[in-house]
């Protein structure tokens, strides 16, 4: 629905501007004619009217056949164009170069029903040995206004993370660049020719020389948490990466996904969640 802040707008200056769309989003649609006010076609330079009815649709660019993938999954959000799942792990958040068959994606394509068309858009995408909360948008252009306010008051994410180890204060953070390792493809390490990185992190509970932590990040690099956690002398209990691979977590590490609030780029409300700590992660932290 046209809001009236926006009456007397060109379509294309409403998608562009308030609507956020990205310029290759709104070119397929206008090419392909997907937008509409009031149901019928019209140009980029229309002008809106307060009231009216706006569909922009914007086509799918076409990539290879997707295999489903039998899972099940938790899913305690979906609206508007938004889903968010409670990944399971050891379970990959992205087919692999070798074409993984066993992902999030299949499942979800799964779980949709096999949708003709689907298309997967993950937000804050999830390593294979994390489990917990991750936001997945079903369209291109929610996925472009989450993935903007990420690092924002407007997406906050929070992790529990089970450490070998103590760390010396209950609560701080740490603010160490991140950098790519010499000649590694997948791992990182703290560099000062890093990109900045900042963790929060919050003491919760010690126990068998462990601890809980409560993280929350203000900066997204690859592998944040495990690579500070590791830096800070406390790595991630079973990470094969950046500490000591634990037999009795077979494929995965003690990190979860606690905790998304954010705010529907759609529809403006605030979604809340929470998963708790996993049983076979908590057990590692009881007195």
């Amino acid at each position: 629905m046209v809001q009236p802040s926006w009456d007397g707008y060109l379509l294309r200056k409403l998608a562009l501007g308030p609507l956020a769309m990205s310029y290759s989003q709104f070119k397929r649609a206008k090419f392909q004619g997907e937008l509409l006010l009031d149901g019928f076609a019209v140009h980029a330079d229309a002008r809106v009217r307060t009231g009216q009815t706006l569909v922009i649709r914007i086509p799918e660019i076409q990539t290879q056949p997707i295999l489903p993938y039998e899972l099940p999954l938790l899913v305690p959000y979906h609206r508007e164009g938004l889903l968010i799942v409670d990944k399971p792990a050891p379970l990959p958040s992205v087919a692999s170069r070798q074409g993984e068959g066993r992902t999030l994606e299949n499942a979800l394509f799964s779980y949709l029903g096999r949708p003709p068309g689907f298309v997967y858009h993950p937000v804050n995408r999830l390593d294979k040995g994390t489990s917990g909360l991750m936001a997945v948008a079903l369209n291109p252009h929610v996925q472009q206004r989450l993935q903007g306010m990420l690092h924002t008051g407007g997406f906050l994410r929070e992790y529990l993370a089970v450490c070998q180890g103590v760390p010396p204060q209950e609560r701080g953070e740490i603010c160490e660049p991140i950098a790519k390792a010499d000649g590694a493809t997948v791992r990182r390490m703290v560099s000062g020719s890093g990109k900045p990185a900042l963790t929060h992190y919050r003491l919760l509970k010690t126990a068998h020389g462990r601890s809980l932590l409560l993280l929350r990040l203000s900066t997204g690099r690859t592998h944040q948490i495990r690579v500070h956690l590791s830096w800070l002398g406390c790595p991630v209990l079973g990470d094969f990466l950046y500490g000591q691979e634990d037999a009795a977590l077979p494929g995965r590490f003690a990190l979860h996904s606690h905790r998304l609030e954010l705010t529907h780029p759609i529809t403006g409300e605030t979604v809340r969640l929470e998963s708790p700590l996993p049983s076979e992660l908590e057990r590692f932290i009881k007195q």
